[in-house]
């Protein structure tokens, strides 16, 4: 059974409806010439998508969308582009440090190489300097 959760709504863009399956809610968006605000493409339109998810997850995602005085869409939607940002950020951690594996080998060899000409230079120098002693 498909409860419209939004009746009436003329503020609201789109139209939310529920169902229980299984005791998971699912929500099914009916989008109607909203615009996204994702990126550059300020005027691409929304796509409907449904999801299932565990009564306590939605209550919770309830909850603090009802606190912060927004939809569930724009709830989802924001935590959305939390994920995908945080997820970016998770895989450039993980490139630099394959990156950083992968170059120590090459960095200790440099720098003991370059130890040991300074070592060979300065040498020399003491060398140099004892001559003239």
């Amino acid at each position: 059974m498909l409860h419209r959760l939004h009746p009436g709504d003329e503020s609201c863009y789109h139209n939310v409806y529920l169902t229980t399956v299984k005791k998971h809610y699912i929500m099914f968006l009916g989008v109607e010439n909203s615009f996204a605000d994702w990126g550059n493409d300020t005027m691409a339109r929304q796509k409907k998508i449904l999801i299932s998810l565990p009564d306590s997850l939605l209550d919770e995602a309830d909850s603090i969308a009802s606190s912060q005085n927004i939809n569930r869409s724009e709830f989802i939607r924001e935590a959305m582009k939390l994920y995908i940002r945080e997820k970016k950020k998770a895989d450039i951690v993980c490139k630099l440090k394959k990156g950083y594996e992968e170059m120590a080998e090459f960095n200790l060899e440099y720098s003991e190489f370059c130890l040991e000409s300074d070592n060979r230079q300065l040498k020399h120098y003491e060398e140099k300097l004892a001559e003239c002693e």
